[in-house]
């Protein structure tokens, strides 16, 4: 932002042409107002610290935390920033990953594999292995990875 550039809100004003008519009801409110932008501000919260509890175990934990961050851009001007930087981080990301030989995307793919196999590891390691896992499959674990 520049020196003669207004400041913007903190919460997202309602726009005329872009948002659903529910939200301009309760916009008009400014109880109703205050709901939403709590409601948006724990169901962000509550998706924000899941994804990152999740994020060290394979599945969708930064998913998660994008999808959080999203909740928020609703209705706060800081987080659609954010949204908008992690955006533009994950397509350089993408980009550059593209833009390398089949050796260091195969390299990139076996990096992440092994990551999530230590994670997994280190997972049951200290957990123990979880018991829906076929019989068979929990001694072959046990006696081959030392589980």
């Amino acid at each position: 932002m520049t020196g003669g550039e207004p400041k913007r809100p903190f919460f997202r004003p309602p726009h005329d042409e872009d948002e659903w008519e529910w939200r301009h009801r309760l916009r008009a409110n400014a109880g109703t107002r205050l709901g939403l932008r709590l409601v948006v501000a724990v169901v962000g919260l509550v998706l924000v610290l899941g994804g990152f509890a999740l994020v060290p175990l394979p599945g969708p934990g930064w998913l998660i935390v994008i999808l959080g961050l999203a909740v928020w851009a609703s209705e706060i001007e800081p987080a659609s920033d954010l949204l908008e930087w992690v955006k533009r981080q994950v397509r350089r990301w993408e980009r550059w990953v593209k833009a390398q030989s089949r050796g260091v995307q195969a390299l990139v793919v076996l990096v992440t594999f092994a990551f999530v196999a230590g994670v997994l590891w280190l997972t049951f390691r200290l957990t123990g292995l979880p018991g829906f896992l076929p019989d068979g499959l929990t001694r072959w674990l046990e006696a081959n990875l030392a589980l």
